[in-house]
């Protein structure tokens, strides 16, 4: 969930989402490297596990042209991995997206694709949730977090 707000704004540069949530860490070739979010291990996963993934932000509240809507660069998901070094400037050879929204309306996108977003310059909140979704299990005995298996 995230929430901009005159109290609590910031930009991010251009990027690929490339950690994933799972249940415990396990060592596993092609994954790295790790880290702890809010308690939860996350790690990077090999391309082709992003390549099978969609992500799907539920707007909240309205996210007009002054509440820092999401920039995409449309056909970066196709790229592979970009360098963070490259980002900026590989983003910006392809047309760019502003995806404005109304409270309600969802987005949903390939996982890999080059986004940003700028500070709001707005006096009210930008509230979303956004939720990962693959196609895929993981290999190596790694789960995703938040999944039971059952027995």
């Amino acid at each position: 969930m995230f929430d901009k707000s005159p109290l609590l704004n910031w930009s991010v540069a251009w990027h690929q989402d490339r950690a994933i949530a799972v249940a415990e860490r396990r060592d596993a070739p092609g994954f790295g490297p790790w880290s702890v979010k809010d308690g939860h291990a996350h790690v990077a996963p090999p391309v082709e596990v992003l390549d099978r993934m969609v992500t799907v932000r539920v707007h909240i509240d309205d996210c007009g042209l002054e509440n820092a809507p999401l920039l995409a660069a449309l056909g970066t998901h196709k790229l592979g991995r970009v360098a963070a070094s490259q980002a900026e400037a590989v983003a910006m050879e392809h047309e760019v997206l502003t995806c404005t929204a109304r409270a309600g309306d969802v987005w949903v996108y390939a996982t890999p694709i080059l986004h940003a977003s700028e500070p709001s310059r707005s006096s009210g909140h930008r509230r979303v949730l956004q939720i990962d979704y693959a196609a895929c299990n993981l290999p190596f005995g790694l789960r995703w977090l938040g999944l039971e298996r059952s027995s």
